[in-house]
């Protein structure tokens, strides 16, 4: 099974997804969509998944949650905008991934793409796709295509997403 990941898209829908999605059994966006039609875009390529992030207002809210808790072939994935990073959680993140720890715990926010395993976590795997869209710090917009069967991650491979 493929997933595309990405978020902070702040509006900007890259024409580049089709093509870098073709083929994904399901898009996760986790928040700062930024705006309906980026939504729309997605779901042209494939079922959608997303959860609001702290610059979406009501429209996205009411067509999203604060976070998401899924299960992708075996894989049970937990998904929120805010949540920091391994060793410097948000304010009470830590002690709700030792509550109930996914094996996949994806956010966004920092703009910073990072991909990890978390011992203290039970090896648990933390996904920041980083950003795809065109407002912020980032230097390089970029999303991942992760690759999953039978309960295990197998790969995920970071796409740049180049200006055409």
């Amino acid at each position: 099974m493929h997933i595309g990941i990405l978020s902070d898209t702040h509006g900007y829908a890259d024409p580049q997804l089709s093509d870098v999605f073709a083929g994904v059994a399901r898009i996760l966006h986790a928040g700062d969509i930024g705006s309906l039609a980026v939504l729309d875009a997605l779901a042209n390529i494939a079922p959608v998944t997303a959860v609001w992030g702290n610059v979406d207002g009501a429209p996205i809210r009411h067509r999203t949650e604060e976070a998401a808790w899924l299960e992708c072939d075996g894989v049970s994935i937990w998904m929120t905008h805010i949540a920091g990073h391994p060793g410097h959680w948000q304010r009470g993140m830590g002690r709700r991934l030792r509550d109930r720890r996914p094996d996949l715990f994806i956010c966004g926010h920092s703009h910073i793409l990072r991909i990890e395993r978390v011992k203290a976590l039970d090896n648990m795997l933390f996904l920041n796709p980083g950003a795809a869209g065109r407002q912020g710090l980032h230097t390089r917009r970029t999303c991942v295509r992760l690759d999953i069967a039978r309960g295990t991650v197998t790969s995920a491979d970071v796409i740049h997403l180049d200006e055409p």
